[in-house]
């Protein structure tokens, strides 16, 4: 089983925001390959969609709270750091930019760093995303996270959640080491 987890904040207020595109991109995946609509599973205070070997999260803590969800879902799903793929905004990269990696740090990024912390590693996959604005400069992180797109960065956000999406299925079928080498260019 291959569980893929989208960071972001739950409530219509944050759901095209840039910390969100890890939703946007769960939401995009479920959507194209016909996966059921999501479920809640108050029990584990999420999101859920499953079909075939891979499920879908999304965490509906708030995303500096990410890391409780996606412990529970570990305990209980019997998933391995190489099953475990978190998704998330990263203002460290250029918006548009994908970036896969696996046992790094959190970087700053609180969700992440929630992550880490509740399951008591760094080894797991994670899809960054880039939403950095094109100065480079982000004066407050936690108020830039929390805005929209603007109307020419979601058509870039929106070409990078397509190929996030094709990573996704790339990896599901040919593993991380192939999924690196054709998708961190």
């Amino acid at each position: 089983m291959i569980a893929i987890i989208g960071l972001g904040n739950p409530g219509e207020k944050f759901k095209n925001t840039r910390h969100n595109v890890g939703f946007m991109t769960v939401d995009f995946f479920a959507k194209k390959y016909n996966f059921p609509e999501f479920k809640l599973s108050k029990k584990y205070d999420l999101l859920i969609s499953e079909k075939g070997e891979v499920t879908l999260i999304k965490p509906q803590t708030f995303m500096n709270n990410s890391g409780t969800t996606v412990k529970k879902i570990i305990n209980t799903q019997n998933l391995t750091p190489n099953t475990l793929i978190v998704i998330h905004d990263d203002i460290d990269l250029p918006l548009g930019k994908l970036k896969i990696v696996k046992n790094r740090g959190s970087a700053g990024h609180k969700g992440v760093e929630s992550v880490i912390k509740s399951i008591g590693k760094k080894e797991l996959i994670r899809f960054r995303i880039g939403v950095q604005p094109k100065n480079g400069k982000v004066k407050n992180p936690e108020i830039f996270v929390i805005k929209n797109f603007t109307k020419g960065e979601d058509e870039i956000i929106n070409e990078t959640i397509k190929k996030t999406s094709n990573a996704l299925d790339f990896f599901v079928e040919n593993g991380l080491e192939k999924t690196m080498n054709q998708y961190n260019g």
